[in-house]
């Protein structure tokens, strides 16, 4: 049975200043230079069009760091891809993402949404695990979970940052 979690990131910055930072490529290698803090991480692909945006993208965890139960199903370091897909940018603006791991015993899979608020705006995403391991998938399912948060946390304190920046340069 999949789980799922819901987690908003809110900003002091309108919708159009976030698409923004979203179409923009030097936004993405800022956050993946906060992310290399942690493990290995790289932008393979990323295209604006008309139609949105499209990412794909890599995380790399040493198995050294997962935890036991992630260990006994995972015999090399976990490399994640992740794609996402934001639509054009509209009121709101709505998207996807899945990241996968090769051999990996499950999925990662959400959908985002990037709205207007009376402060600026917020980015919500919600995700779903499923692992199908018998004994150990919903614990596996729940550190899936959690360590998203953990990750959308991260990407959201980058993203208000390099907006900030972004705004006092304008000035």
């Amino acid at each position: 049975m999949a789980r799922r979690i819901d987690y908003s990131a809110r900003y002091t910055h309108s919708t159009e200043r976030v698409y923004a930072a979203l179409s923009d490529r030097d936004y993405w290698e800022a956050r993946m230079d906060e992310l290399r803090k942690f493990s290995d991480n790289d932008v393979e692909h990323f295209e604006v069009t008309e139609t949105g945006i499209d990412l794909v993208f890599h995380h790399v965890i040493p198995r050294s760091s997962l935890p036991d139960v992630a260990q006994t199903v995972m015999t090399k370091d976990m490399i994640i891809t992740r794609r996402e897909h934001y639509g054009a940018f509209g009121e709101p603006v709505t998207g996807t993402y899945e990241a996968t791991i090769p051999a990996g015993p499950g999925s990662l899979t959400g959908t985002m949404s990037l709205f207007r608020t009376d402060t600026g705006s917020t980015l919500r995403t919600s995700s779903e695990a499923k692992v199908s391991i018998p004994f150990v998938g919903g614990k596996l399912e729940q550190m899936m979970l959690l360590n998203v948060v953990d990750l959308l946390r991260t990407e959201a304190r980058v993203t208000a940052d390099w907006l900030d920046r972004r705004q006092r340069e304008d000035r």
